[in-house]
């Protein structure tokens, strides 16, 4: 039997698969917009079909953006001869609050894993081999401590070695199957400049 009328039961279900929302979660946030003034409700769907139909990849390091170049890549004051590769973007974002870092990005969004059938030409690998073409100096794999992250990071490691770039890896700072976007800035920043040669 079901508890809740059609529309409340579907609000719940379409909420529930969100990331790391859960059924109580779901109803919890349900109830909630059913009691918001219409206002508000009308607000938060046009934010979110806007933000849909706006926001792409940035052309240079696909973070997401709603310009052609998102603004840390159109920041001058940024040394871009210094890529840091993340996983996705919130991990970009995690690396921002430091407020240290003044290298540019790239994003990959993913990371190689065999099992889940996710392979090196899933994610945005050749593209940051085309931004290799230009005056890199040094490429800082940031990829999650789990293993896709270490498989992900050991192949970008063989891609780039030949060319002289210099490749470093995050140093441990980070734990074993920690995802960057949950970690502190402190930890972080001790990562970044405990980074190794790969």
């Amino acid at each position: 039997m079901d508890l809740y009328s059609g529309h409340i039961n579907k609000l719940i279900e379409e909420l529930s698969g969100l990331p790391g929302i859960g059924t109580k979660s779901a109803q919890r946030l349900a109830f909630h917009l059913i009691n918001l003034p219409q206002e508000r409700v009308d607000r938060l769907a046009r934010t979110m079909m806007e933000a849909k139909a706006n926001v792409r990849y940035c052309k240079e390091c696909f973070t997401l953006t709603d310009k052609e170049v998102c603004p840390v890549c159109a920041n001058e004051g940024r040394d871009h001869r210094m890529i840091m590769v993340v996983e996705n973007a919130r991990d970009l974002a995690a690396y921002e609050k430091t407020g240290k870092y003044m290298g540019v990005y790239h994003v990959l969004h993913g990371a190689i894993s065999p099992m889940l059938g996710i392979g090196p030409n899933d994610i945005k690998l050749k593209e940051l081999m085309q931004r290799l073409q230009t005056d890199i100096a040094e490429v800082i794999i940031a990829t999650n401590s789990s293993l896709e992250g270490e498989t992900t990071a050991m192949y970008i490691s063989k891609l780039i070695k030949p060319t002289g770039i210099r490749v470093t890896r995050i140093a441990s700072g980070v734990p074993v199957g920690g995802d960057l976007e949950y970690i502190d800035e402190v930890t972080l920043l001790r990562a970044l400049e405990g980074r190794t040669e790969l």
